[in-house]
């Protein structure tokens, strides 16, 4: 029983790591120190360090030696890569999910489109990049996939640190919602090719300025 219960704070540690990785909490570069988060999490240092050694594992931190665990810097050609990667993964979870989206989940896309708008307005780069992780993982969990799904959340963890600057500037930050309205019109007319097309004009219009910011 014992055993059972540190497998499941370790699961869930991983877990959370995993989230707050994905949605930008940390900047590429930033070293992650174990005894702050182990506070932060109210957790102790074990099951931190061995969610962190997990995610060293799957590339998405990195073990610098005479530093610690630290958030990857991305290359050009590695964020090039990854790129490619996320519109053919994300551009056929958003057709599929569009074929199949159900009449709550539109209504719940139409609340976050919302959400993502007025969080622009207001400089809420937090409450953004949450409310456009719910959207997106709303649409691609419809296609029915979960291998691509979790294919999918495999490469989020790689770019969540870096998008974490797009309101860094004042015009891509403004436009940030152009392409999830194009989505959402699309849906209404029941078109999932150019739901298709939308996803990957997102994520292509915010990578030709993510990639300037890598080395």
């Amino acid at each position: 029983m014992k055993t059972s219960a540190s497998s499941t704070l370790q699961d869930e540690t991983y877990t959370t790591l995993r989230q707050w990785l994905s949605l930008g909490r940390w900047l590429p570069g930033e070293r992650l120190k174990i005894k702050q988060l182990a506070q932060d999490m109210q957790v102790g240092e074990m099951p931190v360090r061995t969610a962190l050694q997990r995610l060293v594992a799957e590339k998405a931190l990195a073990n610098i030696p005479n530093c610690g665990v630290t958030v990857p810097q991305l290359t050009r050609t590695q964020f090039d890569d990854i790129l490619q990667t996320r519109m053919l993964l994300e551009g056929e979870a958003a057709e599929k999910g569009a074929r199949n989206l159900s009449g709550a989940d539109f209504k719940l896309l139409q609340q976050l489109t919302v959400t993502m708008e007025q969080a622009i307005k207001e400089h809420d780069v937090k409450g953004y990049l949450t409310a456009n992780e719910e959207f997106h993982i709303t649409l691609y969990r419809a296609s029915g996939s979960a291998m691509l799904l979790a294919l999918i959340e495999s490469v989020w963890l790689h770019v969540g640190p870096i998008s974490n600057q797009l309101h860094q500037d004042p015009h891509v930050w403004s436009i940030m919602n152009d392409c999830h309205e194009d989505m959402m019109r699309a849906l209404q007319r029941q078109d999932p090719s150019a739901v298709r097309r939308a996803i990957e004009r997102d994520l292509f219009n915010a990578g030709q300025y993510l990639k300037t910011l890598c080395n």
